[in-house]
């Protein structure tokens, strides 16, 4: 299998307010072509160092794909790196700076003397034409290996690159049946997931297995790619065979529907409605319930309880329940379900309450606690975790994950 590197150009891609996303853009390309993307780098403003990483990844990889640093000014320095790392020259392409300049003149301007530097070609450069902007780029082939060099600005960038470099890619690549499965699993940790799962795809080098967490929803990649559909999709079937077993009903969706979601057409295929109430989680539960489109014909609206009197005015949970137990409990997260449920007539209510930090406004319940309560048709079932990050915003996310996975399970 082919490899690839990309690098990024720009100090600006250094600042915390830029994100590189054209070398995500790139990776799901190349993917799909069969070319594995095993490095990226972002590179400053610096014709040494870039010219240095140029030299490097040509030495590991099949193919380079420099973004950015194609302007007329002083400090962009693509092409004079590249031209430093392959140790060529640069001529003037007059060709070049005539549709610059015609394209200047369109907008009634005149082109500065300085673009001229745009239309600089390393010896032995194909040209790739822009059709977005003014700066070319340039695809050179290097004793067998490739450097693409590509503008910056990501509309630029993506047309560039399937216009021009990819059918020149599917020339040089055998053609590859890139097929995936993605499993999104509840319900337990990402190191027990891995742990559980490893053991089946350490064996395989393809599929490439991925492995991703966030806030309490796992997702497992598997990336099959043969030389047809059939076999990609046989060997997809074979991994999935040994690892959804060992999951069982952890794994609540195959095609990358959220969790929500999933719920939803459940919710949608019973007839049935759901009622949130929240303490800790703010309204967070209502707003992923509600990010799925048509949720509105199964979620009848939620109640942000936050405080105790709140508690009890709309859920009627008692007050000297929360006197004798306090607000972050069992037996609160119980009275708030039930009292969510008996005033909305749904079939499901949710519960939220905790202690989500850094302070515990006065109730015992250390940081980190949390309670969920899910009460149905044939009575009220309970969760409980305490969780060790002292984060606020991640405890409240785990609450949402816990809460949605109780209820998926019971449906």
């Amino acid at each position: 299998m082919k490899n690839a590197e990309i690098i990024a150009v720009g100090s600006e891609m250094l600042t915390p307010s830029r994100v590189d996303t054209n070398s995500l853009w790139l990776t799901d390309k190349l993917n799909n072509l069969g070319v594995e993307v095993v490095a990226k780098y972002v590179i400053g403003d610096d014709r040494a160092r870039l010219a240095g990483t140029v030299s490097q990844s040509l030495m590991a990889s099949d193919f380079v794909l420099i973004s950015g640093g194609l302007g007329p000014t002083e400090d962009d320095v693509t092409r004079d790196a590249v031209a430093l790392a392959l140790g060529r020259e640069q001529n003037f392409h007059a060709p070049i700076s005539d549709a610059i300049e015609a394209r200047f003149k369109k907008m009634n301007r005149v082109m500065p003397e300085i673009n001229k530097r745009q239309a600089m070609v390393i010896a032995g450069a194909e040209i790739l034409s822009n059709d977005r902007g003014t700066a070319p780029g340039q695809w050179i082939d290097v004793a067998g290996k490739i450097v693409i060099i590509l503008p910056g600005p990501p509309h630029e960038l993506k047309s560039m690159f399937e216009r021009e470099c990819q059918p020149r890619l599917e020339k040089l690549l055998p053609p590859v049946a890139i097929r995936t499965l993605q499993l999104r699993i509840s319900g337990m940790s990402e190191s027990e997931l891995d742990q559980t799962i490893s053991p089946i795809y350490k064996k395989y080098e393809n599929p490439v297995t991925t492995v991703l967490a966030h806030n309490g929803d796992m997702q497992v990649h598997f990336r099959a790619r043969c030389e047809s559909v059939e076999a990609a999709e046989a060997l997809l079937a074979e991994v999935d065979g040994q690892v959804e077993p060992l999951l069982g009903d952890r794994i609540y969706s195959r095609n990358g529907d959220t969790l929500e979601a999933v719920i939803g057409a459940k919710l949608l295929a019973k007839g049935q409605t759901l009622v949130v109430a929240e303490s800790a989680t703010g309204g967070g539960l209502a707003e992923r319930i509600t990010n799925t489109p048509g949720s509105s014909a199964y979620f009848v609206g939620g109640f942000v309880t936050y405080t105790r009197k709140m508690k009890t005015s709309f859920l009627g949970v008692p007050e000297e329940l929360l006197a004798q137990y306090g607000a972050v409990s069992k037996e609160t997260a119980q009275a708030m379900a039930e009292g969510a449920r008996k005033a909305t007539g749904a079939d499901w209510a949710l519960s939220i309450t905790g202690n989500a930090g850094p302070t515990t406004d006065g109730e015992e319940a250390p940081v980190g606690t949390i309670y969920v309560a899910l009460a149905g048709p044939d009575g009220t079932e309970f969760g409980h975790r305490v969780w060790a990050a002292n984060d606020r915003l991640r405890v409240r996310a785990f609450a949402g994950q816990m809460a949605l996975d109780m209820l998926n399970r019971k449906l």
